[in-house]
């Protein structure tokens, strides 16, 4: 098996399309995968023929998140590695050499991939877990398989919040204290009700739509997609959402400290049968079925 986690892909003129191909683990992500799909972002950008960028993933779920075995020194142990970000102090003792790896893999990451100079879609389908939505959240749209769920199971962590922390743009402040709260998933009906997805495809027409919708943009001037993505990113800047993410970051880590001194994991490890037990017993909703009500 090839231990290749993301597949660089030309589908067509003028477009680039990145596979994250972890499927035996449900393109649950560890430091490797995500600096292969940082190295993958960087050869579309040092190739001027690309116009835009497609997210896609291989296998029945887009990202299950990151990889559970949170406290695994390989899993996200970043010794010798160059850090893509301007953060170090990864062996550091303490608190501070995991910030500064989360800092690197799941928070700097995101910003740097949230201001790619082109244009992204996220294609995504099945499920999309935890970090699975920073995968997505940078990406400039999103076009959702009608199967599509998407999740965020950090409170049951006892984390309050993920690392990239959009939610309140993503999805309005009520709903994401509803996720927050409750664990509670919204399929792609819901999240495209929201705001958080710009398109919902029956899934056999997922790469064809999604491509055709790349195709549409690559034939547009490309400074001005270019500079419109910067104004909104400014405009969403303006409205603090840089800063709240920041912010957000902080409060993350004060979790993780806390979780270390009662249970001497980043996580409140009761968690994790939580949110197993909440994922099989949790009933596939009918398209359009509204949280918290059943089909009839």
């Amino acid at each position: 098996m090839s231990d290749q986690r993301v597949r660089y892909e030309r589908p067509s003129d003028h477009v680039a399309r990145v596979v994250l191909a972890r499927p035996e683990k449900r393109n649950a992500q560890d430091r490797a995968m995500l600096h292969e799909l940082d190295d993958a972002y960087l050869r579309a950008l040092r190739d001027e023929d690309v116009r835009v960028i497609i997210l896609a993933a291989d296998g029945p779920d887009f990202s299950s998140g990151h990889d559970l075995t949170l406290d695994s020194t390989d899993t996200y142990d970043m010794t010798g590695v160059t850090a893509r970000t301007m953060t170090g102090g990864f062996t550091a003792a303490g608190a501070e050499g995991w910030y500064a790896t989360e800092e690197e893999l799941f928070l700097g990451l995101c910003l740097r991939w949230r201001d790619i100079p082109r244009p992204t879609i996220a294609q995504v389908h099945g499920r999309v877990v935890g970090g699975g939505l920073l995968l997505m959240w940078p990406c400039d749209l999103v076009v959702a398989a009608d199967d599509t769920v998407f999740t965020d199971p950090v409170g049951a962590f006892g984390c309050g919040i993920g690392e990239y922390f959009v939610q309140p743009w993503e999805m309005g402040h009520r709903r994401t204290k509803e996720m927050l709260f409750t664990g509670e998933s919204i399929d792609a009906v819901d999240a495209h009700a929201l705001g958080m997805v710009n398109r919902v495809v029956p899934r056999a027409e997922l790469e064809a739509e999604t491509l055709a919708m790349a195709e549409r943009i690559a034939k547009r001037p490309t400074f001005g997609v270019r500079l419109a993505k910067r104004a909104v990113n400014q405009t969403l800047d303006l409205q603090g959402q840089r800063s709240a993410v920041e912010a957000a970051f902080g409060l993350h880590h004060l979790a993780h400290s806390h979780n270390r001194e009662l249970h001497d994991s980043l996580v409140d490890p009761a968690g994790i049968p939580l949110v197993r037990e909440e994922a099989r017993s949790r009933a596939v909703r009918a398209p359009g079925v509204r949280l918290g009500t059943e089909p009839s």
